[in-house]
């Protein structure tokens, strides 16, 4: 047969199917990583290994036998001078399965820093490659997955409803996990479902769709805490201030016995807000000092959400209104910059409530 003139990563693919070889044990005879060998193979035409690696595929060609060479050049055709590769099965084979989960997490890692672009295209590309019918089980958890995921993207930037919000993400995504039948990841769309209702606006369903949740035995003892939490998140927003005070103390507590200390802040981010709402601002400059103290303020949209609620707190006193209108100036700033648009929302919402009080006064 003839030599490669130029090795890319469709022949680098096609050498691998050739010797019957995973991704992994694939790169264990080379000496590369995974990873190398997963991106060459993604990248396709559009990538040429170096020199040194093109040298061992040389080699290893040289040295494959007579049925792995003809493998290789059914795999391999000229059309039109492009090396095409025959496709052998539907649906995504192993190494796609472990680059589609590779990049669930890269994007789960940049969707903490508020980086939704690229996510958002780490995950559609593997969204939008296979129909659902292509799919086995494990491929079906993965589109789950990741679909769930870009309900969290939209859900942060603000597209709460219609065809291509969150809400149809987490729709569809808890659809195929009901279709696998994970009752647990089940429950969590149904959870991150209700959210989307409170942030909508619709207080009332959502208090009563948390409450439901908060007893439900599909969920880990953190989610059924957080819902509580939640309905008193609600009914603070509905003026229930004492309520939202005794709900909000109560999940305090079970975040601490379980050592979740980023809930256990956020919980008491949530009821500082609630004494603010019940008119104890010291109680609640309190509060929301240790909330601050207690979050890790490196994800943007943890740093957006307490700088948004102390601003509002300080808004409530006239001797430090001047700092709280800084502070929300600072979270809109920083909102923008990330493309937080629920937040600005809330923020811009805030200040015209505060303007509004101010006229009337």
């Amino acid at each position: 047969m003839a030599a490669v003139i130029v090795w890319t990563g469709l022949e680098a693919r096609a050498l691998r199917l050739a010797c019957r070889k995973s991704v992994r044990d694939w790169a264990a005879q080379l000496g590369m990583s995974v990873r190398a060998v997963s991106n060459w193979e993604k990248l396709g035409i559009g990538t040429r290994p170096r020199p040194d690696t093109q040298a061992i595929f040389d080699t290893v060609l040289r040295q494959c036998d007579p049925d792995a060479r003809m493998r290789f050049e059914a795999l391999v055709t000229q059309q039109v001078g492009t090396p095409v590769l025959a496709e052998i099965q539907a649906g995504p084979r192993a190494w796609e399965y472990e680059s589609w989960a590779d990049d669930i997490e890269r994007a789960v890692l940049a969707a903490s820093r508020q980086e939704f672009a690229f996510a958002g295209v780490l995950l559609e590309r593997w969204r939008s490659h296979w129909p659902a019918a292509e799919l086995d089980d494990r491929g079906l958890y993965l589109l789950a997955r990741s679909t769930a995921l870009v309900g969290d993207l939209r859900r942060d930037q603000g597209a709460l409803l219609g065809p291509l919000s969150a809400s149809a993400s987490y729709a569809k995504a808890r659809l195929l996990y009901t279709q696998l039948d994970i009752p647990r990841r089940t429950a969590q769309l149904d959870l991150a479902l209700a959210v989307v209702t409170e942030m909508s606006g619709q207080l009332s369903a959502a208090a009563d769709r948390y409450s439901d949740l908060s007893g439900d035995v599909r969920l880990s003892a953190r989610d059924r805490t957080r819902a509580a939490l939640w309905v008193g998140t609600s009914l603070d927003k509905q003026g229930e201030h004492e309520q939202a005070i005794g709900i909000a103390e109560s999940a305090i507590r079970v975040f601490e016995n379980l050592g979740e200390v980023e809930d256990w802040a956020t919980g008491n981010q949530k009821l500082a807000l609630a004494y603010r709402g019940s008119g104890n601002l010291g109680e609640a400059v309190r509060l929301i000092e240790v909330a601050r103290t207690n979050t890790n303020g490196s994800a943007p949209m943890q740093d957006v959400r307490l700088t948004t609620a102390h601003g509002h707190i300080l808004l409530s006193d006239r001797a430090t209104v001047g700092e709280g209108l800084a502070l929300l100036d600072r979270a809109e700033v920083m909102a923008d910059k990330y493309g937080m648009t629920h937040q600005r929302r809330s923020i811009r919402g805030i200040r015209s409530g505060f303007q509004r009080a101010r006229c009337l006064q």
